[in-house]
Parts: structure tokens; C-alpha cells; sequence
């Protein structure tokens, strides 16, 4: 072990009134797939009446019956106490491997995948229609047991959800019973940190099937749904490096004349402004040349303000959003090198997570990555040590620097979550897919799990990992 590092020292906006408007016209192209429109071809009397039906009458018929609504509490309080918690500490009770057995034939098609932060500081959950296999291949009461057991992890934060109807046809959709449950299966504890819903490429049906569930919506709710008809439309809102899309969706978007834009976006995205006084975006190496500093002053300055009593004390620190004009004013003049005036503890915490999640290379490194992948596999007794070795031996110094103060502030927050609901849990499903990722390989549900656990570990034993 290197000796040497062992020595080494007003008013938020309130977001979820923000009306989210349709961003665009709807796109006169209409993809040819085989929709199995039956349910559809009615007169509005008769799918009102269907709707009505649908929602008084038992789940019978309904692909879902495993989640019949008297047990539906009991069954979310039940993945709760299994999600995320840490097999090598105490406070946490052991991993529920049968969870990962359990819905191992859903995952290996891709259909959920979690996607890091959008720019503003929430969590991206995306579903892929084209994944989905044909109907008789399928179990969909495990499929929305799946898609429960995937949002409870991220409900308790604000969040955004892209849905790409794309590939979705007569084989593969599901019935409209089980579209009617699984809304009724997420109530208001999934709707309330939903910031945004995005359905890209919509279709006549989806429209259809939108206005259909029109009086089980709420307004609230409804000012939450963005139509998106191309992925350059997308990207206005979330950047398209951060999804992994399907090649034949990138095919689909090049009919609708989506290519030419998306090109010169995905251009854009690549164009770093060579300041000498950037901050966002660089290495770690460039900072320091830039500042002559290891520890870049947007961070030090985000830590300072947030490091302060009241902002300690802020409820859901981390796992709220702000407001994305601010937000983004704030990242330009950091990146002018000048002083940054928060007046709220939530813009400093997307802004700290903007900046970690934008690094040139992640603060765990690339060749971390497959390591920190492997954390469950490590023996029960030799973690500590790995991780020990891992974080002072194989990390770069000014990482591990820039990791040490990061980490010494967050545990200043567990000592607050009394009154923040931050624990280590918690900040591990935030900060962890930040601080690492892999520079060939998409992050997905498969990676999160691994790098949660290692960050939650880390925060928890920060005194014995870092010497403190």
C-alpha cells in the first residue's frame, strides 16, 4: 500500500406543478405495423364502456392477477426490504439472489434499463416496445412484477420515463385489460416523483390509447406527457449519449427524417468549448492544469454551500431535482471560472452530480470498472481489504483525493438522515452509477446493481477505506 496516501489529508421552483406541453406536433408519418387494432375498432360509446368494464371487473381475465389490489401494498413493502440491500453489512439484511432468478427470464430481453441522470438531475428509466417478445413468450404478470421491482429503487427520487413505442405490433402487444392494470398498479407513489413522461415515436394507436385512459388521468399527471416524433427531438431533453437505443429504432427515426438532425446533434454533444477556465466535461488532469487544483472549484464550492446546516438538513437532498434554467446558468458560469450564487441546497446537488457524471473519464476510472463489477463475488471476508486496495493502491492520486472529500462529505449527510431520509442506501442509488461506467459497455440494470452495493459499502465503511 502507497504510505503516501494514507497520509493525505430562497425558494426552490416547485417541479412537479411545472406543466410539461406536447414538444412537438404529431408527425404525419405513420410507421406500417401489424397492430391488432380490434380492441380499437369501436365506436367511443363502446370503449368507454370498455374502459368502465375494465376497471370494475375482477382480474379474471387479466394477465395480471398476481396482483390483485388489497395485496398490492404488501407486495411493493416486500420488494422494498429486498432492494439494495448489502450483503456484507449488518445494518442491511442479506441480497435476495431469488430476485435475481426470479425475474432472470424477463431481464435478458432488455426491455427496462436505467440510464444515469438527465440534465437536470433525474433518474432516466427506459422501456423499449421493440424488445418485447411475442405475447405466448412472455409472462406478463412477472413482466409487471419486474417493471415494480425496478421502480421501487428509484421512486423515492425524481425521475423521467422515455417509453419507445417503436417495434410494437400485433405479435407482441399486450392486451388493453393489461395496460389498464398495470396504470392502476402504479399509484400516486410512482406518479408523484415522475417528472416526465416521454413517449418517442408515437403512433395513431398510442394517441388512441392516450385519449382512452384520459378520465383515469389526472391533469396534474397529464401536463407530464411529452410526445416526442424524432430522436433530435429527444435530445433537446436528454442528451442521446446517455441511452443506449436499438439500432432498428436509429432505422425508424432515419424514415421520419430524424437523421440529418440527429446527426448534427450527436455532433454537438462531442464539442467541448476550449476554455482555459473549463470545468465540465474535461479529465481530471485538465482541471488541474486549468485551476491548479485537484479538487475543481464548482465542487468545492458546491460542498461549502451544501456543507452548511440548513442545506444538511434538506429533505431528499440528492434525490430532487431543480430547476433546469438555473441548473444550466450555473454550469456556464462555473464554466467561465466564476463564483456561483445558489439559492437552493438542490441546485447544488444536480450541479455536483452534473459534474461527476460529465468527467472526461468516470472518478472510479475506466479500468476500475470490471472490478467493481465483481463486488458481490468478493469473499465475505477479504471486501474490506480489496476494497482498501482498490481505492488507495489502484486508484490515481488526485482520484482518490477528489473521491476522499467527496466521500467525507456525504457521510456529514448520513449523520443528517434523521432529517434528509439520506442513508447510505440511498446515496449509493444516486451517487454510485456517477462515480462509475464502463467506456464500451451501456450501463443497465445488470451493472447498477453492482456498482450500488460497492458505493453503499464504501459510504459505509468511508472511516476504515479512507483512514478517517
Amino acid at each position: 500500500m502507497d504510505p503516501s496516501k494514507t497520509s493525505k489529508p430562497s425558494q426552490a421552483a416547485n417541479l412537479e406543478d411545472e406543466p410539461y406541453p406536447s414538444l412537438s406536433d404529431y408527425h404525419d408519418y405513420e410507421p406500417n405495423l401489424e397492430f391488432d387494432d380490434t380492441e380499437l375498432q369501436q365506436s367511443p360509446d363502446d370503449i368507454a364502456q370498455s374502459i368502465e368494464f375494465i376497471e370494475i371487473e375482477s382480474c379474471e381475465t387479466s394477465p395480471v392477477e398476481d396482483f390483485p389490489e388489497e395485496n398490492f401494498d404488501e407486495l411493493v413493502e416486500a420488494c422494498e426490504e429486498n432492494s439494495y440491500s448489502l450483503m456484507y453489512c449488518p445494518s442491511y439484511p442479506a441480497v435476495d439472489d431469488s430476485a435475481v432468478d426470479k425475474y432472470a427470464d424477463i431481464a435478458k430481453y432488455g426491455i427496462v434499463d436505467v440510464k444515469g441522470d438527465d440534465a437536470v438531475g433525474r433518474k432516466i428509466i427506459v422501456v423499449y416496445a421493440c424488445k418485447l417478445p411475442p405475447v405466448k413468450e412472455i409472462n406478463h404478470s412477472l413482466l409487471l412484477s419486474y417493471l415494480i421491482y425496478t421502480l421501487d429503487q428509484y421512486v423515492e427520487q425524481d425521475y423521467s420515463l422515455i417509453y419507445f413505442h417503436y417495434g410494437l405490433c400485433s405479435k407482441n402487444k399486450p392486451s388493453l385489460s393489461w395496460i389498464v392494470q398495470v396504470y392502476k398498479a402504479f399509484d400516486r407513489k410512482y406518479k408523484k416523483n415522475l417528472k416526465a413522461l416521454y413517449l418517442v415515436h408515437p403512433t395513431n394507436f398510442l394517441k388512441i390509447v392516450s385519449q382512452l385512459f384520459r378520465p383515469l388521468i389526472s391533469a396534474k399527471f397529464g401536463r407530464k406527457l411529452n410526445y416526442i416524433n424524432t430522436l433530435a427531438e429527444l435530445n433537446e431533453e436528454i442528451p442521446l449519449d446517455k441511452l443506449d437505443i436499438p439500432q432498428e429504432i436509429k432505422e425508424h427515426d432515419r424514415k421520419l427524417g430524424g437523421i440529418g438532425d440527429l446527426t448534427s446533434a450527436l455532433d454537438n454533444l462531442n464539442v467541448v468549448p476550449s476554455l482555459p477556465t473549463q470545468q465540465f466535461g474535461i479529465s481530471l488532469s485538465d482541471i488541474k492544469k486549468n485551476y491548479g487544483l485537484v479538487i475543481a472549484p464548482v465542487v468545492r464550492q458546491c460542498i461549502e454551500f451544501l456543507d452548511q446546516p440548513d442545506a444538511l438538513e434538506t429533505e431528499g437532498l440528492f434525490r430532487r431535482s431543480a430547476n433546469g434554467v438555473k441548473v444550466k446558468h450555473l454550469k456556464d458560469l462555473a464554466n467561465l471560472g466564476k463564483p456561483l450564487n445558489f439559492e437552493d441546497p438542490h441546485e447544488a446537488a444536480v450541479l455536483l452530480k452534473t459534474f461527476l457524471r460529465e468527467l472526461k473519464e468516470p472518478l472510479l476510472t475506466y479500468e476500475l470498472y470490471d472490478e467493481v463489477m465483481q463486488f458481490q463475488c468478493w469473499n465475505k471476508d477479504e471486501v474490506l481489504k480489496q476494497v482498501q486496495v482498490l481505492i488507495m493502491e489502484k486508484l490515481p492520486e488526485d482520484n482518490y483525493i477528489v473521491l476522499k472529500y467527496i466521500i467525507s462529505f456525504l457521510s456529514r449527510v448520513m449523520e443528517r438522515q434523521d432529517l434528509n431520509k439520506m442513508n447510505a442506501q440511498n446515496l449509493a442509488v444516486v451517487f454510485g452509477p456517477n462515480l462509475v461506467w464502463s467506456d464500451n459497455v451501456s450501463m443497465s440494470l445488470v451493472a447498477i446493481g453492482p456498482i450500488n452495493m460497492f458505493t453503499q459499502f464504501l459510504l459505509q465503511q468511508h472511516n476504515k477505506i479512507f483512514m478517517i
